[in-house]
């Protein structure tokens, strides 16, 4: 028989392996249509971050932004960090913000532990955490609780008042023109004597002209 003839007829397998083959086969195909779906899925979860990311970084400015304008053109050179802090403040001056723009942007961390210590201190040294200065006068606002926090929820009786919550706010109020009368005593003796006396002139007399 001639050898090139035997090659080149078709190899007979035994069914058991071509089974088994085709089981291979069709797994193998399963498992690509997997992985096709897999990357498809991948690709648009990747697309979806990067499209959640932007959105972000847009809210990210457009916050910043609202912050510059809000406390003015000193505070473009104060961080996001910074920005953020005076936002907790009370009341905040044009020079705090001054003072805090030479102090330079503060350390910000990725660890979450080393963030909130740094922040702790920087809130600790920040000058808006100052307490407004002694010698302005105080004048107490109080907020009453809402009727329903006056009444225990378990006993149905009254609640006291154990204290406040206080926070201090700078506060203004605006100025008042008003026009001050100078009325010196003129006092007369007997009139007999004919002699009048007045008040001394005060110190500084307020002009007529308006």
């Amino acid at each position: 028989m001639n050898p090139a003839l035997k090659w080149s007829l078709p190899v007979a397998l035994d069914p058991l392996a071509a089974a088994i083959l085709a089981q291979l086969k069709e797994k193998v195909t399963r498992q690509e249509q997997a992985l096709s779906e897999k990357d498809a899925q991948l690709m648009r979860a990747q697309q979806a971050l990067t499209q959640s990311e932007l959105k972000i970084q847009k809210l990210v400015e457009e916050l910043r932004l609202e912050r510059i304008k809000k406390y003015g053109k000193q505070s473009e050179k104060l961080s996001d960090l910074q920005l953020k802090l005076l936002d907790l403040e009370p009341a905040v001056s044009s020079e705090e913000i001054a003072a805090e723009s030479q102090r330079g942007p503060l350390p910000e961390s990725t660890e979450s532990n080393k963030a909130t210590d740094k922040q702790r201190r920087a809130r600790q040294l920040h000058p808006g955490r100052n307490e407004l200065r002694a010698h302005l006068k105080r004048v107490d606002k109080i907020i009453p609780c809402a009727p329903a926090q006056c009444t225990c929820g378990k006993c149905g009786g009254d609640t006291k008042v154990i204290g406040y919550e206080v926070s201090e706010v700078l506060d203004s109020k605006p100025v008042e023109f008003f026009v001050t009368r100078i009325l010196r005593e003129k006092r007369a003796s007997t009139p007999a004597t004919k002699t009048c006396r007045w008040g001394p002139r005060p110190a500084r007399a307020a002009s007529s002209r308006a």
